[in-house]
């Protein structure tokens, strides 16, 4: 319990005091986390979008795929990202090892099945019968999926918390592609890794208290967003 209230107490005193290696491990966490979870959303919404609303040959393998996506070990999509980037490996030359971005490259394979997955459910969740009342309407297919598209945007924002809860909270795959390098590639996750590697509990649950203010703050603006009217 004591050290509950001494990591309370030490967020407070590193955000109050504008400890400069705070700020700069929370803004890199925000820059990782807010690209990865953009280009998953880039990438998983159309594809989940074009699952509900297409019916083609293959369709059910590539949802089980998805599925499956969804939850795969962080890890061992920080292993095979880290195989690729490797200087030995076929991205090698590029040199992105250790670097922010190879970190947006393993979180955002991590949320795209995500986002695609959620967003798949919250079409298919829709009341069948919509699409043929609407086309009976005279509506065309363009017209009724726009429609369809709207009437699920709950779920679909919920798709997008989901993708950036999951890349925000991701550790392993982050250490595995990053590094923890200190002002290069640390984030809020790993430093708190390496500050309970070091015996510094308090530090490890004040950065802990940091990281829960930055994502329940997003989720508060993402919620907002979604019911389009403030929430208390």
């Amino acid at each position: 319990m004591n050290t509950i209230i001494e990591g309370a107490v030490k967020a407070l005193e590193l955000l109050t005091s504008g400890d400069s290696d705070v700020f700069q491990v929370m803004t890199m966490t925000l820059f990782v986390s807010g690209i990865a979870t953009a280009i998953s959303v880039l990438l998983g919404l159309p594809l989940g979008l074009w699952l509900a609303l297409v019916d083609f040959v293959g369709k059910q393998t590539l949802t089980s795929l998805i599925n499956f996506g969804m939850g795969l070990p962080p890890v061992v999509v920080g292993l095979f990202v880290s195989v690729f980037l490797w200087r030995s490996g076929p991205l090698g030359n590029l040199d992105l090892m250790y670097t922010p971005t190879a970190m947006i490259i393993a979180e955002a394979i991590i949320a795209f099945p995500i986002v695609a997955g959620f967003s798949f459910t919250a079409i298919i969740s829709i009341n069948p019968k919509l699409r043929w009342r609407l086309l009976s309407m005279g509506a065309t297919q363009w017209q009724v999926n726009c429609l369809l598209i709207k009437e699920a945007r709950l779920g679909l924002m919920a798709a997008i918390m989901a993708g950036f809860g999951r890349v925000i909270s991701e550790v392993g795959a982050s250490m595995m592609v990053g590094g923890n390098i200190k002002g290069q590639t640390r984030v809020l996750t790993t430093a708190i890794v390496l500050e309970v590697g070091k015996g510094n509990y308090d530090v490890a649950m004040a950065i802990a208290y940091i990281l829960l203010i930055i994502t329940y703050t997003v989720i508060v603006l993402l919620t907002i967003l979604q019911h389009d009217r403030k929430i208390l």
